[in-house]
């Protein structure tokens, strides 16, 4: 049974499509003005595992994810730069897509641009001001909160209490200083586009609502996105989405925790982040992938480089296993000897993606795999069930991909480890042991470990 945390009830629910065997899911995408750090990288990662255990159990994922790609950071980008809003966002969309490739993260069904979807935004903005949810004020198109009785279900904050403590930028304009903008009238020189109420663009949080409604209809199965977002980015949507549609807007709301360095979250405000580019060319692709996976998804991630090394020796005795298993002469029998199996796993991960939980059932599997090749058990039927984790590991958490000698060989180090190798092995024979040893603590500075064996000597890279 798949059950999953939903923030709209703050409890876990057992998860059921409404139209029987199709899944619905829009999760919240990048504002594209710069490249991707880890926090984008934990979300991305979080509901591409998602998706995939959907598509494993056999569902057929729908899977929308947007691009911000007009807003206030990117026409300041833009004019930084001398240049255009539309150059910015096609080079940060670009960026997006390669750290998504490397990282594995399968291509979402539709990828919408905002500035694509003029024509829906307006048309649901339209809607809402027809049913008088909706102000225009100078050409500036505001939501009025207080008439969408329910405001503040997501997030559990009552109007009364945010009009007292508002923080939000004064704006005379406003009824209430938490209604939000619609359409937004563009300044001299910024980018616009023609509207009943002014040339101008549209505001965040309709842009999503436009979308989602357009490509998925009224109603989606599961929204998602960093808990950043749930106020008040996704408490908007909900707004506008049901005072526009008169249809519940979504059944499952799932979001991830953030990415934190030291006691803040990881963001570019507090310029305090890793871009996802910056660590991979320091350590290979599986190794950020299981890091972010290996703590539950509602909790905060703490980005340590102690950690980040532990998921490498984590993935290092994975692979050893998965090595051995693909060398290892079969015996006789017919009988699987493991203690736990493919349904344990699949318990563990369907109880709201308990990925952490997986892993530790997948490394008791992996352990007793090791057991059985140096007992002399390890048969044809033991093989196949291995092979089954092993191929969950690879579809579903995108890890264990790649061949065995392949990882141990995927060091990011700018260095000719070979040549530094054969060096070595010269200073060894004029018993040079000096050289020998100096060069040997090069490379482990480098995060490359050598091992002295009879057939010569082989490296791994350790970071």
């Amino acid at each position: 049974m798949l059950q999953f945390y939903n923030d709209l009830t703050r409890r876990k629910e057992e998860f059921r499509p409404t139209d029987g065997n199709k899944v619905r899911i829009y999760v919240c995408g990048v504002t594209v003005y710069d490249d991707c750090h880890i926090g984008h990288a934990r979300s991305a990662v979080v509901f591409d595992v998602l998706r995939r255990l959907l598509e494993y159990n056999g569902y057929k994922v729908i899977f929308v994810k947007n691009f911000t790609d007009i807003d206030d950071k990117i026409i300041n980008k833009a004019n930084e730069e001398k240049t255009d809003t539309k150059s910015i966002a096609e080079r940060y969309i670009n960026s997006y897509n390669e750290d998504a490739d490397a990282l594995f993260i399968k291509t979402p069904s539709y990828t919408p641009r905002a500035t694509e979807m003029i024509d829906e935004i307006i048309r649901m903005c339209r809607t809402l001001e027809e049913k008088g949810f909706a102000y225009n004020v100078e050409g500036d198109l505001f939501f009025d909160i207080k008439k969408f009785r329910s405001y503040g279900k997501l997030s559990g904050k009552n109007i009364e209490e945010l009009e007292a403590g508002s923080r939000v930028e004064v704006n005379d304009k406003k009824r209430h200083p938490m209604d939000f903008v619609l359409w937004k009238k563009s300044k001299p020189g910024e980018p616009s586009w023609i509207s009943p109420w002014s040339e101008g663009r549209p505001g965040w949080h309709i842009e999503c609502s436009a979308m989602s409604t357009a490509l998925l209809g009224p109603t989606l199965d599961i929204h998602g996105g960093g808990e950043d977002l749930i106020f008040p980015h996704h408490e908007n949507e909900i707004a506008q989405s049901e005072a526009a549609t008169g249809r519940p807007f979504c059944r499952f709301w799932i979001h991830n925790g953030f990415v934190v360095t030291g006691e803040e979250k990881m963001s570019k405000s507090l310029k305090n982040f890793w871009t996802i580019k910056d660590v991979l060319r320091l350590i290979p692709a599986e190794q950020l992938r299981y890091f972010l996976i290996s703590t539950k998804y509602r909790s905060p991630l703490r980005f340590s480089w102690d950690e980040v090394r532990k998921a490498k020796k984590a993935l290092d005795r994975l692979y050893g296993t998965l090595e051995r298993v693909k060398q290892h002469r079969l015996t006789a029998g017919n009988e699987c000897h493991f203690s736990v199996n493919i349904n344990d796993i699949l318990g563990a991960i369907s109880d709201d993606l308990n990925t952490p939980a997986a892993l530790g059932i997948i490394f008791d599997l992996f352990r007793e795999a090791n057991n059985f090749i140096e007992s002399g058990i390890f048969n044809e039927k033991d093989r196949q069930c291995f092979d089954e984790v092993a191929n969950f590991c690879s579809e579903v958490l995108g890890i264990l991909r790649m061949n065995p000698d392949d990882w141990f060989h995927s060091a990011k180090v700018n260095i000719d480890i070979d040549g530094l190798i054969k060096k070595r092995e010269r200073a060894r024979k004029e018993r040079n042991f000096k050289e020998a040893d100096r060069i040997r603590e090069l490379l482990l500075k480098k995060g490359i470990m050598l091992e002295d064996t009879p057939n010569g000597t082989k490296w791994r890279a350790i970071l």
